[in-house]
């Protein structure tokens, strides 16, 4: 805001003062060229008078050349005065023989012998006097005796006419530079209650601690946002802070009846017939059930709440980590888990949500995967085609999570993602809030979730993630001629 206020003040002066001085500027070079025009005419004439008399009197060249030396003299520059067949009658400096001659075939000279004044006068580009000549006849204009030439140096008015532009120049720099200086003042008295709310707004968003920001600074229209900033981040912190006691007040109302019910009911075991052992285990299942998804809506409701900001996370060292701890459950259910990890080096996500991540998709793949069948955890880096040496678009990591089960139809899988959404057919057990946790995680973490059809028949999920490593880094390994082929971790076998 502070700049586009002071560009905004700047080009209003620029605009004013070119209006200003430029006309200002052409009006003193006009003014300065007709003033030399007119003293070098009158001069002139004051020589063509005094030569007409000297002609008259019969004492030309006694009187004419000491007059013209004076003249010259005074005007800095160069009088010469020839009779009617234009010779040479006096001169203020040297005339060789071959001008000597010429004089009289001059365009101003030859004018005034015809009885006419004439004015040259050659002007610069920004109206200085660069070239002024004035011929004048001797005697009267209808049978002239002689004609006076002058021709004056222009250089002391050129040098004022430039001297006035520079003026002119630094004056506006030095009226820009002033208004620069009061309207970045101006600028920053009126932007800093923008700053503040932009500050407040920022200590808000990170999860700070909120304070009202002062309305009572700044132009109307900002007084009025503030208070609107200030009701709505009250109301907003309110909530917040609701939310934030009912997910612990929930976790631990909601968990312990369960622990305490699915107790109860496997210490009915004992007692239950036989007949109603079936209705006894769906009750405990559906227990179980119930305690993973209040887990999963908790766990969205800690998300939303606190919007953490993505980290740097080693990917393949979690996978390592997860695919250690799901082992021995993929191997009791004679699941082979597989995992490719790559060199793809770190990704941007939120702290835990990779382990969040792995935990639902692998549980999810262990119950949509029949005996004897295998799943396969890939990572894979996504770079951009190189047409640079350096270049600055983003790479991503993709997570691939692929089983040998069911798989899902096209329009089953464009449903997948939604709460509570569970697929026709599919397993006991499941919640349907497992996929849309691990969709808003990816969300979360500047990455983004799809499920496709494996090749396998199954389903292969992918977790696409912004990958942390500067976009100009080499994806060679050491040896820097090829990429580093991905790393194969044996499943155990089965019991």
């Amino acid at each position: 805001m502070t700049r586009r206020l002071l560009l905004s003040y700047l080009s209003l002066a620029a605009l004013v003062l070119l209006c200003l001085e430029i006309p200002l500027g052409f009006v003193y070079s006009r003014g300065e060229r007709e003033r030399v025009v007119n003293a070098a005419k009158d001069e002139a004439e004051s020589v063509s008078a005094y030569a007409a008399l000297s002609l008259a009197a019969g004492r030309a060249e006694r009187d004419l050349p000491g007059r013209v030396a004076h003249c010259a003299q005074r005007i800095g520059g160069k009088v010469v005065i020839v009779d009617a067949a234009g010779t040479p009658l006096a001169a203020s400096h040297r005339l060789d023989a071959g001008m000597s001659g010429t004089l009289a075939t001059r365009p101003g000279i030859a004018a005034a012998l015809r009885g006419t004044s004439t004015v040259d006068v050659r002007t610069s580009t920004i109206g200085g006097v660069e070239y002024l000549s004035v011929a004048a006849p001797v005697g009267q204009e209808a049978r002239p005796v002689g004609a006076v030439w002058l021709t004056v140096p222009t250089r002391t008015v050129h040098g004022r006419v430039h001297h006035v532009w520079l003026l002119l120049a630094l004056g506006g720099f030095a009226v820009l530079t002033a208004v620069a200086v009061v309207g970045f003042a101006f600028a920053r008295w009126a932007g800093r209650p923008i700053r503040e709310l932009e500050q407040a707004t920022h200590d808000l968003a990170d999860g700070g601690r909120f304070e009202p920001v002062t309305i009572t600074k700044g132009p109307p229209e900002v007084r009025s946002l503030a208070a609107a900033f200030n009701h709505t981040a009250a109301r907003l912190a309110h909530l917040l802070a609701s939310q934030r006691a009912f997910a612990g007040e929930a976790s631990h109302q909601l968990k312990t009846p369960l622990a305490a019910l699915r107790l109860r009911l496997e210490n009915m075991e004992p007692d239950v017939a036989a007949r109603a052992r079936g209705s006894l285990t769906a009750a405990v299942t559906e227990t179980d059930r119930l305690a993973r998804m209040v887990g999963h809506l908790l766990a969205m409701a800690r998300l939303e709440e606190h919007a953490a900001i993505p980290a740097t996370v080693d990917l393949g060292a979690v996978c390592a980590e997860r695919h250690r701890t799901w082992q021995p459950l993929f191997a009791r259910e004679d699941v082979s888990l597989v995992l490719f990890a790559g060199s793809v080096g770190p990704v941007l996500a939120v702290p835990g949500a990779v382990e969040q991540i792995m935990d639902n998709l692998l549980s999810n793949a262990l119950r949509a995967s029949p005996a004897g069948s295998t799943v396969t955890v890939e990572l894979r880096l996504q770079a951009p085609p190189r047409r640079a040496l350096r270049d600055s678009r983003p790479r991503w990591v993709d997570l691939h999570v692929t089983d040998e089960g069911p798989g899902m139809t096209e329009e089953q899988r464009a449903r997948a993602f939604d709460r509570f959404w569970r697929a026709p057919g599919a397993p006991k057990g499941g919640t349907g809030l497992g996929l849309a946790l691990v969709q808003r995680l990816a969300h979360a973490s500047g990455g983004e979730a799809t499920l496709r059809a494996a090749a396998t028949g199954g389903l292969d999920v992918v977790i696409r993630l912004p990958s942390a490593r500067p976009p100009g880094e080499s994806d060679h390994g050491p040896g820097g001629d090829r990429p580093r082929r991905p790393r194969r971790e044996a499943p155990a076998l089965p019991a």
